[in-house]
């Protein structure tokens, strides 16, 4: 497999890199190595041959760099085997969060005020009638007074409770997340790599969730041939192999796992780069790569049926432009009553987290 690594800055001073920027490369190579942390240094050692990574005059070379890992706890050795720890697992998702909200600062569409928001009451600049229960401190007084005064007049003014007017609120609910990624064949096809992208959302969406929004939840599921949970801590691992697309299998377990669940709003996040190409019929696998194929089209989306039934949203966001795909997710979106998005990989972090901080608010009345 061949990797293209774009932004290196050849005037740069790399001898002065940091044990901690050292760290994020190392984040970025065990994502593509799925979790093999001597296959992730062993490329960092290829790096350090071309670009000189590592500076031994400084105390900054590979030998010193892979103490500080493990005596900062990242890794582990046992019987001469290196092994990424939780701690490890963590700064990943936390490299992979702050790479994503970095980029969404930077964009212009403006979407993200705070990504840091919890919990609590946003005020709108709707108003709406006063009602025994709305909070005082929501009180638009100057349509409060303009009401008064068109009643009654200046000069005989005096407020009735018809006249008190509160702005609109929004209550930011907890939610319950599965974010589905594609691990067929196709996601690492002609040269370009989908899969990585792919993780690193799912790390990120992970951290975010577990430090920001703790009463939430999020469950990821990989579906190739056969659909399946992933622990979150085996994110980084998760590789791609030799199989159809079974987008059925995946959202019927991800409506098993959301019905479990008693958080106020449900959603799916699916990434996918093809068409559904496999169903389970009568317990063999039917699969059909070539166009789409009636039989498995509409099984799949008696699925995505039942999930707007359990008040379940889909949210698709393909990472390739074929038009079977596109044929079939516009017919998906149509079924569901959801939200579809053609992604290209480097933005697909920003419309998900996007998307998702929209999707946890639920307006009060």
């Amino acid at each position: 497999m061949i990797f293209r690594y774009s932004e290196w800055r050849e005037g740069q001073d790399k001898s002065k890199l940091t044990f901690d920027e050292l760290m994020r490369l190392f984040s970025q190579m065990l994502l593509h190595t799925n979790g093999d942390v001597n296959d992730a240094l062993h490329w960092m050692t290829d790096l350090d041959d071309k670009y000189q990574l590592f500076d031994d005059k400084e105390g900054v070379g590979f030998d010193e760099f892979l103490d500080w890992l493990k005596k900062e706890g990242y890794l582990q050795e046992y019987d001469d085997i290196l092994a990424l720890t939780h701690k490890g697992s963590r700064r990943i998702r936390q490299d992979a969060l702050n790479e994503i909200f970095s980029s969404l600062r930077k964009s212009p569409m403006g979407e993200h005020e705070s990504p840091f928001s919890g919990e609590g009451i946003e005020r709108l600049s709707e108003t709406k009638p006063y009602k025994f229960g709305d909070q005082p401190s929501n009180i638009d007084f100057t349509s409060t007074i303009n009401n008064a005064i068109k009643r009654e007049g200046i000069d005989d003014f005096h407020l009735k409770e018809e006249d008190f007017e509160v702005y609109e609120t929004e209550h930011l609910t907890s939610c319950a997340t599965v974010l589905m990624l594609d691990i067929s064949h196709s996601m690492i096809l002609y040269g370009e790599d989908r899969i990585t992208p792919a993780k690193k959302v799912a790390l990120a969406l992970s951290e975010m969730i577990l430090t920001r929004y703790p009463k939430d939840s999020l469950d990821i599921v990989v579906f190739g041939d056969k659909a399946m949970e992933v622990n979150l801590q085996d994110i980084h691992k998760i590789a791609v192999g030799p199989y159809h697309t079974n987008t059925k299998d995946a959202l019927e377990l991800g409506l098993r796992i959301l019905k479990k669940k008693r958080n106020v709003n449900k959603q799916v996040f699916m990434i996918t780069d093809g068409k559904p190409s496999a169903i389970f019929d009568r317990g063999r696998l039917f699969k059909n790569p070539f166009g789409l194929d009636r039989k498995i089209v509409n099984q799949t989306l008696n699925a995505a049926r039942h999930c707007r039934k359990n008040k379940i949203t889909i949210t698709t966001f393909m990472v390739a432009r074929d038009p079977w795909l596109v044929d079939f997710v516009k017919e998906l979106t149509e079924v569901n009553k959801g939200r579809a998005y053609y992604s290209s990989l480097n933005k697909l972090g920003e419309y998900i987290f996007v998307d998702y901080i929209r999707n946890r608010k639920q307006r009060l009345r």
